[in-house]
């Protein structure tokens, strides 16, 4: 029998992987090739998460045609999310949330992709732009660091 991740509990999980801390960005662009995407709010039509272990700069970038998962080979103290906002983009710090609970259902998108990544069940939020709004609500000032969304729920 092959042992998928569906068959290892989360609890395993956490006990067999080292306790790194991940801190996350979320990353905003108004560029794209999608006709139709250039209906959103400009700046606010595509995002993708960026994530810092403390060893590695990873991310997930949700495209049309495939996601892209890389590992960045720079070093985990560059500010990446400073070089990324010199360049015109819209970068947030994010919480990663596990949950233990399903998502919501939705088609898959980046918005979609990003919240699944950070934990956020929130079926409201379909857009880059209304991902940005909820992310920013009630935000409290941390500097380069991650911050807890407000409303939910527990895992």
């Amino acid at each position: 029998m092959q042992i998928t991740p569906n068959y290892i509990s989360p609890s395993l999980l956490q006990q067999v992987s080292s306790p790194k801390v991940q801190r996350a960005w979320v990353v905003f662009s108004g560029q794209t090739d999608l006709p139709w995407l250039r209906l959103f709010k400009k700046g606010f039509r595509h995002c993708y998460v960026l994530i810092n272990d403390g060893e590695h700069w990873i991310s997930v970038d949700p495209l049309s045609c495939h996601t892209e998962v890389m590992v960045h080979h720079i070093a985990p103290a560059f500010d990446l999310p400073g070089w990324l906002r010199s360049r015109n983009l819209t970068v947030v710090p994010a919480r990663i949330a596990p949950q233990t609970q399903s998502a919501p259902w939705f088609a898959h998108s980046c918005v979609e992709v990003v919240k699944r990544v950070l934990g956020l069940h929130d079926f409201w939020v379909m857009t880059p732009h209304q991902l940005y709004k909820r992310l920013t609500q009630d935000r409290p000032a941390v500097a380069g660091g991650s911050v807890p969304f407000s409303g939910l729920r527990a895992a």
